[in-house]
């Protein structure tokens, strides 16, 4: 099992609905762990500090900031991008198994996008 953090403007029904499906998982909003406001470097590189990976639907923007990081050489744990399109329930289902059938440092240096077919 993995831990995964949600971006700040992720929506908080697939969040909650990743919680229903499975309430042990290690999830956190950004928003949460006080980082309100904070530019995508910033949350890229407490997500690497904290070991999770992030979860977003900036699609324009973070995953230039992921790509830089990995260029650079530093740790990042991996990226989901859900983009507008993807149904609801897709993103829950796709979030919940890639929670719960990971290993800790498998999507290291990754931008993956959902849904996962």
């Amino acid at each position: 099992m993995i831990a995964l953090a949600f971006d700040e403007n992720f929506n908080n029904d697939v969040l909650r609905g990743v919680i229903r499906r499975n309430p042990a998982l290690d999830l956190v909003r950004v928003q949460d762990a006080g980082l309100t406001g904070q530019d995508d470097a910033a949350v890229l590189a407490w997500a690497a500090a904290e070991g999770r990976v992030l979860v977003s639907h900036d699609v324009a923007t973070l995953t230039a900031h992921a790509y830089a990081r990995v260029q650079a050489g530093l740790p990042m744990p991996g990226l989901f991008e859900a983009g507008p399109s993807v149904p609801i329930a897709t993103a829950i289902e796709d979030l919940a198994l890639i929670a719960e059938c990971s290993l800790p440092g498998e999507w290291e240096g990754q931008v993956r996008y959902l849904p996962l077919r």
